[in-house]
Protein backbone atom coordinates (compact mmCIF):
# COMPACT_ATOMS: atom_id res chain seq x y z
CA UNK A 1 0.00 0.00 0.00
CA UNK A 2 1.74 3.60 -0.93
CA UNK A 3 -0.04 6.30 0.55
CA UNK A 4 0.49 9.68 -0.96
CA UNK A 5 -0.57 13.28 1.18
CA UNK A 6 -0.85 16.33 -0.27
CA UNK A 7 1.53 19.01 0.78
CA UNK A 8 0.12 21.85 -0.43
CA UNK A 9 -1.42 23.37 -3.57
CA UNK A 10 -0.52 25.33 -6.52
CA UNK A 11 -2.06 29.02 -7.72
CA UNK A 12 -1.55 30.37 -10.43
CA UNK A 13 -3.53 32.42 -13.67
CA UNK A 14 -3.31 28.74 -15.67
CA UNK A 15 -6.50 26.79 -15.40
CA UNK A 16 -6.01 24.11 -18.03
CA UNK A 17 -2.83 22.54 -19.28
CA UNK A 18 -3.12 23.59 -22.89
CA UNK A 19 -2.66 27.81 -21.68
CA UNK A 20 0.33 27.02 -19.54
CA UNK A 21 3.13 29.08 -20.83
CA UNK A 22 6.42 27.69 -18.93
CA UNK A 23 9.08 30.68 -20.30
CA UNK A 24 6.41 33.37 -18.70
CA UNK A 25 4.54 31.73 -15.96
CA UNK A 26 5.06 32.63 -12.33
CA UNK A 27 3.22 30.44 -9.93
CA UNK A 28 2.91 30.40 -5.88
CA UNK A 29 2.94 27.47 -3.50
CA UNK A 30 0.61 27.29 -0.63
CA UNK A 31 2.36 24.66 1.68
CA UNK A 32 -0.07 23.38 4.05
CA UNK A 33 0.68 24.85 7.80
CA UNK A 34 1.45 21.26 9.35
CA UNK A 35 4.29 21.09 6.72
CA UNK A 36 5.27 24.48 7.42
CA UNK A 37 8.55 23.17 9.30
CA UNK A 38 9.99 21.67 6.75
CA UNK A 39 10.29 25.19 4.63
CA UNK A 40 13.06 25.62 7.29
CA UNK A 41 16.49 27.44 5.24
CA UNK A 42 14.87 26.14 1.99
CA UNK A 43 15.44 30.09 1.15
CA UNK A 44 18.91 29.15 1.10
CA UNK A 45 18.30 27.57 -2.48
CA UNK A 46 17.55 29.73 -5.22
CA UNK A 47 16.48 26.83 -7.25
CA UNK A 48 14.01 23.55 -6.34
CA UNK A 49 12.24 20.39 -7.69
CA UNK A 50 8.60 20.52 -7.01
CA UNK A 51 7.19 17.41 -7.68
CA UNK A 52 3.37 17.81 -8.40
CA UNK A 53 0.46 15.11 -9.09
CA UNK A 54 -1.19 16.10 -12.70
CA UNK A 55 -4.91 15.99 -11.40
CA UNK A 56 -6.75 16.31 -14.44
CA UNK A 57 -4.03 13.63 -16.70
CA UNK A 58 -5.70 10.58 -17.96
CA UNK A 59 -4.07 7.44 -16.47
CA UNK A 60 -5.03 4.87 -18.73
CA UNK A 61 -2.89 5.76 -22.17
CA UNK A 62 0.44 4.22 -22.24
CA UNK A 63 2.06 5.52 -25.85
CA UNK A 64 1.11 9.26 -27.39
CA UNK A 65 2.69 12.02 -29.51
CA UNK A 66 5.01 14.18 -28.43
CA UNK A 67 2.59 17.28 -27.32
CA UNK A 68 5.05 20.09 -29.46
CA UNK A 69 4.87 18.09 -32.94
CA UNK A 70 1.72 15.68 -32.69
CA UNK A 71 3.24 14.72 -36.50
CA UNK A 72 5.89 13.25 -34.50
CA UNK A 73 5.72 8.84 -33.95
CA UNK A 74 4.44 7.64 -31.24
CA UNK A 75 7.11 7.43 -27.83
CA UNK A 76 6.00 5.14 -24.89
CA UNK A 77 4.73 7.73 -21.91
CA UNK A 78 7.82 7.10 -20.07
CA UNK A 79 9.86 8.34 -22.57
CA UNK A 80 8.18 11.90 -22.94
CA UNK A 81 7.49 14.28 -20.17
CA UNK A 82 3.74 13.95 -20.62
CA UNK A 83 1.17 14.51 -18.09
CA UNK A 84 -0.35 11.56 -19.39
CA UNK A 85 1.01 8.29 -17.65
CA UNK A 86 0.16 5.74 -15.54
CA UNK A 87 0.99 7.57 -11.81
CA UNK A 88 0.48 11.30 -12.88
CA UNK A 89 3.60 12.44 -11.11
CA UNK A 90 4.72 15.79 -12.38
CA UNK A 91 8.67 16.84 -11.81
CA UNK A 92 9.73 19.99 -12.86
CA UNK A 93 12.91 22.26 -11.79
CA UNK A 94 12.26 25.79 -10.82
CA UNK A 95 13.32 29.33 -10.08
CA UNK A 96 12.74 30.26 -6.17
CA UNK A 97 12.10 33.72 -5.81
CA UNK A 98 10.80 33.91 -2.29
CA UNK A 99 9.53 32.56 0.96
CA UNK A 100 6.64 34.46 2.39
CA UNK A 101 5.14 32.10 5.37
CA UNK A 102 3.93 29.42 4.18
CA UNK A 103 3.56 30.85 0.62
CA UNK A 104 6.61 30.06 -2.23
CA UNK A 105 6.95 32.18 -4.85
CA UNK A 106 8.28 30.45 -7.44
CA UNK A 107 8.80 31.15 -11.66
CA UNK A 108 8.17 28.90 -14.42
CA UNK A 109 6.10 26.17 -13.11
CA UNK A 110 4.13 24.19 -15.57
CA UNK A 111 1.32 22.98 -13.33
CA UNK A 112 -2.06 24.48 -13.65
CA UNK A 113 -4.14 26.44 -10.82
CA UNK A 114 -5.35 23.78 -7.87
CA UNK A 115 -2.07 20.94 -8.63
CA UNK A 116 -1.90 18.58 -5.82
CA UNK A 117 2.00 19.22 -4.72
CA UNK A 118 3.37 16.39 -3.29
CA UNK A 119 6.66 16.84 -2.60
CA UNK A 120 9.76 19.61 -2.73
CA UNK A 121 13.36 18.94 -3.34
CA UNK A 122 15.99 21.60 -3.26
CA UNK A 123 18.14 21.98 -6.56
CA UNK A 124 22.20 21.26 -6.04
CA UNK A 125 25.25 21.82 -8.53
CA UNK A 126 25.89 18.58 -8.95
CA UNK A 127 22.08 17.83 -10.49
CA UNK A 128 23.48 19.04 -13.54
CA UNK A 129 24.26 17.08 -16.71
CA UNK A 130 26.12 19.31 -19.26
CA UNK A 131 25.70 17.00 -22.53
CA UNK A 132 23.19 14.46 -22.13
CA UNK A 133 21.88 12.35 -24.75
CA UNK A 134 18.41 13.03 -26.32
CA UNK A 135 15.98 12.44 -28.75
CA UNK A 136 15.99 14.75 -31.68
CA UNK A 137 11.95 15.69 -31.25
CA UNK A 138 11.49 19.08 -32.91
CA UNK A 139 8.18 21.41 -32.31
CA UNK A 140 5.88 21.47 -35.41
CA UNK A 141 6.09 25.48 -35.94
CA UNK A 142 9.38 27.05 -35.82
CA UNK A 143 8.08 29.67 -33.31
CA UNK A 144 7.78 27.50 -30.38
CA UNK A 145 11.09 25.73 -30.96
CA UNK A 146 12.24 29.87 -30.92
CA UNK A 147 10.43 30.27 -27.48
CA UNK A 148 11.98 26.82 -25.94
CA UNK A 149 15.43 28.37 -27.56
CA UNK A 150 14.79 31.83 -25.32
CA UNK A 151 13.79 29.62 -22.57
CA UNK A 152 17.23 27.79 -22.56
CA UNK A 153 19.27 30.35 -23.33
CA UNK A 154 18.10 32.63 -20.35
CA UNK A 155 18.49 29.49 -18.20
CA UNK A 156 22.22 29.52 -19.17
CA UNK A 157 23.24 33.23 -19.85
CA UNK A 158 20.80 34.64 -16.85
CA UNK A 159 20.05 37.94 -18.80
CA UNK A 160 17.98 38.98 -22.08
CA UNK A 161 20.52 40.73 -23.70
CA UNK A 162 20.41 42.30 -27.18
CA UNK A 163 23.41 39.68 -27.81
CA UNK A 164 21.24 36.93 -26.02
CA UNK A 165 18.71 37.15 -28.27
CA UNK A 166 21.13 37.07 -31.18
CA UNK A 167 22.49 33.95 -30.32
CA UNK A 168 19.21 32.34 -30.30
CA UNK A 169 18.43 33.82 -34.11
CA UNK A 170 21.78 32.35 -35.24
CA UNK A 171 21.31 28.63 -33.38
CA UNK A 172 17.52 29.19 -35.00
CA UNK A 173 19.08 29.71 -38.43
CA UNK A 174 21.89 26.93 -37.94
CA UNK A 175 18.77 24.14 -36.97
CA UNK A 176 17.32 24.79 -40.14
CA UNK A 177 20.40 23.31 -41.99
CA UNK A 178 21.52 21.40 -39.48
CA UNK A 179 18.97 19.43 -37.27
CA UNK A 180 19.66 18.99 -33.63
CA UNK A 181 22.34 21.25 -32.58
CA UNK A 182 23.87 19.38 -29.73
CA UNK A 183 24.38 16.11 -31.81
CA UNK A 184 28.18 15.47 -31.48
CA UNK A 185 29.13 16.10 -35.10
CA UNK A 186 28.12 19.85 -35.18
CA UNK A 187 30.96 22.41 -34.69
CA UNK A 188 30.58 25.96 -34.04
CA UNK A 189 33.08 28.40 -34.11
CA UNK A 190 32.02 32.69 -33.17
CA UNK A 191 33.46 35.35 -33.49
CA UNK A 192 32.23 38.52 -31.50
CA UNK A 193 30.91 39.67 -27.94
CA UNK A 194 31.45 37.09 -24.81
CA UNK A 195 27.14 37.12 -24.16
CA UNK A 196 26.90 35.60 -28.23
CA UNK A 197 29.48 33.11 -27.43
CA UNK A 198 28.23 32.12 -24.09
CA UNK A 199 24.61 31.98 -25.25
CA UNK A 200 25.82 29.53 -28.68
CA UNK A 201 27.56 27.31 -26.59
CA UNK A 202 24.66 27.07 -23.69
CA UNK A 203 22.32 26.11 -26.26
CA UNK A 204 24.72 23.70 -28.79
CA UNK A 205 26.41 22.46 -25.24
CA UNK A 206 29.41 22.47 -27.49
CA UNK A 207 32.33 21.44 -25.14
CA UNK A 208 36.24 23.03 -25.70
CA UNK A 209 37.33 19.47 -25.34
CA UNK A 210 36.31 15.97 -25.01
CA UNK A 211 35.35 16.47 -27.98
CA UNK A 212 36.24 20.12 -29.16
CA UNK A 213 33.25 21.12 -30.89
CA UNK A 214 32.92 24.95 -29.34
CA UNK A 215 35.50 27.55 -30.62
CA UNK A 216 35.68 31.42 -29.83
CA UNK A 217 37.22 35.01 -30.97
CA UNK A 218 36.33 37.80 -29.19
CA UNK A 219 35.60 40.41 -31.41
CA UNK A 220 33.86 43.97 -31.43
CA UNK A 221 34.18 44.68 -35.16
CA UNK A 222 32.98 40.99 -36.39
CA UNK A 223 30.31 39.15 -35.25
CA UNK A 224 29.45 35.94 -36.96
CA UNK A 225 28.76 31.93 -36.15
CA UNK A 226 30.43 29.44 -38.63
CA UNK A 227 29.24 25.76 -38.36
CA UNK A 228 30.18 22.63 -39.51
CA UNK A 229 27.98 18.85 -39.43
CA UNK A 230 29.65 16.15 -41.48
CA UNK A 231 30.37 17.81 -45.45
CA UNK A 232 27.65 20.77 -44.66
CA UNK A 233 29.25 24.11 -43.60
CA UNK A 234 27.16 27.39 -42.67
CA UNK A 235 27.95 31.17 -41.91
CA UNK A 236 25.75 33.19 -40.30
CA UNK A 237 26.42 36.60 -40.24
CA UNK A 238 24.74 40.12 -38.81
CA UNK A 239 23.22 42.06 -41.75
CA UNK A 240 25.59 45.50 -41.84
CA UNK A 241 23.95 48.15 -40.11
CA UNK A 242 21.98 45.89 -38.00
CA UNK A 243 20.17 47.17 -34.66
CA UNK A 244 20.63 44.61 -32.34
CA UNK A 245 17.69 46.34 -29.70
CA UNK A 246 15.20 45.31 -32.40
CA UNK A 247 16.44 41.90 -32.73
CA UNK A 248 13.73 39.80 -31.12
CA UNK A 249 10.78 40.33 -33.49
CA UNK A 250 12.38 40.57 -37.04
CA UNK A 251 12.70 37.43 -39.61
CA UNK A 252 16.00 35.35 -39.84
CA UNK A 253 15.90 37.09 -43.22
CA UNK A 254 15.91 40.59 -42.33
CA UNK A 255 18.12 39.60 -39.49
CA UNK A 256 21.45 37.63 -41.14
CA UNK A 257 23.03 37.01 -44.02
CA UNK A 258 23.04 33.11 -44.16
CA UNK A 259 25.80 30.72 -46.63
CA UNK A 260 25.28 27.18 -47.34
CA UNK A 261 28.45 25.38 -48.40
Amino acid sequence: MINIEPIGVVHTEFKNPHEVKVSRQGAVIEIYPQYSPALHRLGEHSHIWVLGWFHQSVRNVLRVNPRINPDLPEYGVFGLRSPIRPNPIGLTCTRLDAIKDNLLYVQRLDFIDGTPIIDIKPYYEQDIIFSPRTPYIKPREEAMLEEIMIKEALYHHQEQCPDMLLGVKMCLAAERELGQLTQPDVKVWVTGAPCLADVVQGLTRARLSYPRRFHYQESDRTTETRWTKGSTSLVVKIKPGLDLTAVKDQPLAQLLDIETH
